[in-house]
């Protein structure tokens, strides 16, 4: 049979409300631990007995927690009452406007400005601070030069790489053109068949692989016909 269900009321016997109180306070307290850990809650209980024995848990800190909600009440009753938001909001902006204070002034010291009245404990502290920016400047500009010289390395590789196939293309020209000319006028020339015939049109490419070509378009050599065709008539 299942437990029955127990009335809530005051307990009359004394035993057995001490002995009811012990075992639902552990029990609460378990609770309380298993939901600050499980939830990440902030947790306060506070439980006086009925002769006045204290008995408490925080995950925290007591008094943090104490402190916390006495900010949270406040500020809930704030918001209900318009004059209390609007005080509210003016405490805020002057939090704000010390706030903005602070860091001009700090920012003006760092610049080197205002330092008449820094003692040597404050004046070595704000030179860490200014070592450990350089350092942190210095750290990104190496980082950002190496980034910049791994991606010219790389362009300078395909640039390499183009250079490679635009030597390729050439010599197979060469050799088209060597070609053509062979068919067009066959072997009468013995610089055509040696393959240094001076073509109208020439490329002139680096015999170095990995040197930088260099494409040059050279004029058509003029053919000195009428000289040619005298010495023929004076045969």
């Amino acid at each position: 049979m299942g437990r029955g269900k127990i009335v809530i009321r005051r307990i009359d016997n004394s035993t057995s409300r001490q002995v009811t109180f012990s075992k639902r306070r552990n029990g609460l307290l378990k609770k309380a631990k298993e939901l600050a850990i499980l939830c990440d809650a902030e947790v306060g209980l506070i439980i006086f007995s009925s002769t006045g024995k204290l008995y408490e848990f925080s995950n925290t800190s007591m008094k943090s927690v104490i402190e916390r909600y006495n900010k949270s009440k406040d500020e809930r009753q704030q918001l209900n009452n318009p004059l209390s938001e609007l005080k509210l909001w003016q405490r805020e902006a002057e939090i704000l406007r010390q706030q903005l204070q602070d860091l001009q002034e700090n920012h003006r010291r760092l610049m080197g400005e205002e330092l008449c009245g820094l003692g040597v404990k404050e004046l070595t502290n704000l030179e860490n601070q200014l070592e450990m920016s350089l350092r942190g400047i210095r750290m990104k500009k190496e980082q950002i030069l190496k980034d910049e010289i791994q991606e010219l390395t790389r362009k300078g590789n395909m640039i390499h790489q183009e250079n490679l196939e635009l030597y390729k293309k050439v010599n197979l020209i060469r050799q088209e053109n060597a070609g053509l000319y062979k068919k067009a006028y066959g072997t009468r020339d013995t610089n055509a068949v040696n393959g240094t015939t001076n073509y109208p049109y020439r490329f002139t490419v680096s015999r170095e692989v990995h040197a930088p070509i260099h494409l040059q378009l050279s004029q058509p050599e003029p053919q000195n016909f009428g000289m040619s065709a005298g010495a023929s008539d004076s045969r």
